[in-house]
């Protein structure tokens, strides 16, 4: 290969993927991803703990509810990231560069048109009904509003990087990807350091300034990473030879894999605003909401954070191994891929056994009431961890080899229909209370476990054909 076809291709894919030991396939991917989620989830940590400690528990729950509201609409956006990854894995898996690269452009052009012309108007001018439609408390919504808008307005950075740090860990690269991440937690907290509690002539935004840090950061490292996406230097690259205009073939395949994937988003984001509803009810609405943020959106993240690695990884090793004809590597990925996650879940379990008041000391929660409502909450999470570890394992296989309609099919149940029908119930007969909500997210975890083990094993998506015409 000549000097400039290195140029249009960038980097060779990592063959090791689909055809070295599937246990270091898995890992390799596996570990950069996990450290990334850990990186960028301990930033959301500190912003909690920076607004619960300049602002209040008020400020905490307003950032908890506006993330439920604002990944409503950004995961049906980046659900085009799951069709691109299994065109990306697949491709990648037979070696064809050409095609991983004119999908992630289009990918790219389509996610700018919904983000920018589509979710920054709409999210801005319905984030009041939003807000309405959860029961924010009026101390909650003062502050939720001007986040929240913040987030819809200027998306489009954090689509970008969640975009390429997809497509490059589908085509076998997880390490630059955690280069990005690190340095774009880093620019983050330094950036919110400054403008939650303000510093010199900069003023105090308190919960908004949690917002501008993550907007302004997340532009700029898009920038940056679109330099490097056209220099060549990444297994991924945007050239001139390349033909700008949409490609409908390509754009159909997408929204073939990826809405099934924005749709399953999209329901589970709505349980768990629906979640946020039957929370609000309670006699000490704002606490438990407070507690809610605090223990399921930011702690319990210490599982999701490594287990949404982990499914990433499981969704390239599968992908790829299936695109290069060797169905049975990606099972065994799978397999392991969710003794992985198992095994780190339960360190974190424990975790959340032994010290729960440590833990919720960090973010300035000294409440009795909240302190209580988050320590029972937890102790249901301990378990759960363990189901959501093997879930999502599970899962980034089923949406790796294109079956993102079964994935699909587990979320409404699992997710939606079944703990919503348990908190209704106990609503209607014995009177909802906060352990009641807790019990009904555990059987979720559970149930979306087993389901999605089952799903995989009958073997649909050995069947899946991807194509690009």
């Amino acid at each position: 290969m000549t000097r400039g076809e290195r140029g249009i291709r960038g980097r060779s894919f990592d063959r090791s993927i689909v055809e070295g030991p599937i246990g270091r396939a898995v890992w390799k991917l596996a570990w950069p991803t996990m450290l990334q989620n850990a990186i960028g989830g301990l930033q959301g940590l500190v912003d909690h703990a920076m607004v619960g400690h300049f602002v209040g528990y008020a400020g905490n729950a307003a950032i908890g509810v506006s993330w439920q509201i604002f990944l409503v609409v950004q995961v049906f956006i980046g659900s085009l990231f799951t069709g691109m990854g299994v065109l990306v894995a697949r491709f990648a898996g037979r070696n064809e560069p050409g095609n991983v690269n004119r999908v992630v452009y289009q990918a790219f052009l389509t996610a700018a048109l919904l983000s920018i012309g589509i979710l920054a108007p709409l999210g801005y001018f319905l984030a009041p009904s939003l807000l309405d439609l959860v029961n924010a408390a009026p101390a909650v919504r003062a502050d939720a509003l001007p986040y929240i808008r913040t987030m819809f307005l200027f998306s489009f950075g954090m689509m970008v990087f969640f975009m390429l740090g997809g497509a490059l860990r589908s085509a076998g690269d997880a390490r630059t990807p955690l280069r990005l991440g690190i340095w774009l937690t880093v620019l983050n907290l330094a950036l919110n350091a400054v403008l939650i509690r303000g510093l010199g002539p900069v003023p105090a935004f308190g919960t908004l300034g949690a917002a501008m840090g993550t907007v302004i950061a997340s532009g700029i490292m898009a920038l940056v990473a679109a330099r490097f996406l056209a220099s060549g230097r990444w297994v991924i690259r945007i050239h001139r030879g390349l033909d700008w205009r949409p490609d409908p073939a390509i754009i159909r395949q997408l929204f073939r894999f990826g809405l099934p994937t924005g749709i399953q988003g999209v329901a589970m984001n709505i349980g768990g605003v629906i979640l946020l509803r039957f929370v609000g009810s309670l006699a000490n609405s704002a606490e438990a909401q407070a507690a809610y943020s605090v223990g399921y959106s930011q702690l319990f993240s210490l599982v999701t954070w490594t287990s949404v690695g982990i499914m990433g990884a499981t969704a390239a090793v599968a992908g790829q191994n299936l695109g290069a004809g060797r169905p049975a590597r990606s099972a065994q990925g799978a397999r392991v891929a969710s003794r992985i996650g198992v095994a780190v879940a339960l360190g974190i379990g424990l975790v959340f056994l032994t010290i729960p008041e440590l833990l919720l000391r960090a973010f300035g929660m000294d409440d009795p009431v909240v302190v209580r409502l988050a320590t029972e909450l937890l102790a249901f999470l301990s378990v759960s961890g363990i189901f959501v570890a093997v879930a999502l394992a599970y899962n980034g296989a089923l949406q790796g080899t294109g079956d993102t309609r079964g994935a699909l099919y587990i979320s409404l149940v699992s997710q939606l229909a079944l703990p919503l029908a348990l908190c209704w119930g106990a609503q209607e007969t014995v009177g909802l209370e906060a352990r009641h909500i807790w019990l009904a997210i555990l059987l979720g975890h559970v149930t979306r476990c087993v389901l999605g083990v089952v799903r995989f094993g009958q073997g649909h998506w050995k069947r899946i054909d991807v194509t690009v015409k």
